[in-house]
């Protein structure tokens, strides 16, 4: 049996006790992980197809270690303008270990959460429906409207994009101060979780260039940015 899965933005046809390098996942090494996104499952003659994704199936994994790909050259120039630019780049892989393929009557993982917690929010409305009574018979003085803080140009931070940043501003982290304090890992989890494209992004770098910006050093941050390709220390 074998599968055709989307992970971290990219297609990969799987089997089982197949290993796999994939962009970097926001797993730890040595946790387990899975794929809902399968797009097609081979079974012999047996082929089925997903609409897009197949509903109900599901690819197990753990994953081994994280590493670098192999350096590659990104070499650019402009005739008769005498540019020349020379980059390296090494990918953040993480390398998996298939170890199952669901074919059907799989549940995903946040699903069951999401159930879980609907009772939760069901107790807090009926705590808060008394509370509501309450107010209607004294009503309170009105508020002045908190004026909403100004939201930071998340993309001045190198590595961050248009989409990456709609993502992070959603999440609540729309300040550069915010940024700072959250962790590499915290903030790809966020990507992955808003767009399948947004998590090859690398986010080691990014608090640290936030709390420049934040402090106002301009100049420590360019400086910091030349070493950088894509968010990435060379």
């Amino acid at each position: 049996m074998y599968a055709i899965v989307e992970i971290a933005g990219q297609q990969v046809k799987v089997a089982k006790d197949q290993k796999v390098f994939v962009n970097r996942l926001p797993v730890e090494e040595g946790k387990k992980v899975s794929f809902d996104n399968v797009l097609l499952i081979g079974d012999g003659d047996n082929i089925t197809i997903g609409a897009p994704a197949i509903n109900g199936a599901q690819i197990g994994a753990k994953v081994v270690k994280h590493l670098k790909g192999d350096k590659v050259i990104v070499f650019k120039k402009k005739r008769r303008k005498g540019f020349r630019k020379k980059n390296g780049h090494r990918q953040y892989l993480s390398e998996i270990v298939i170890e199952s393929i669901v074919a059907s009557g799989a549940t995903p993982a946040k699903k069951e959460e999401a159930k879980k917690a609907e009772p939760k929010k069901e107790t807090k409305a009926k705590a808060a429906a008394p509370k509501a009574k309450a107010e209607t018979k004294a009503p309170a003085k009105k508020a002045a409207p908190k004026k909403a803080a100004k939201a930071d140009d998340l993309k001045k931070i190198e590595g961050v994009g248009p989409k990456a940043a709609e993502a992070m501003v959603a999440a609540g982290l729309d300040t550069f101060a915010k940024v700072a304090k959250a962790k590499p890992e915290a903030i790809a989890t966020i990507l992955s979780e808003a767009s399948s494209n947004l998590a090859h992004l690398v986010t080691d770098t990014w608090p640290k260039q936030a709390k420049l910006a934040a402090d106002g050093k301009w100049d420590e941050l360019k400086e910091l940015q030349d070493k950088l390709d894509g968010g990435i220390e060379k």
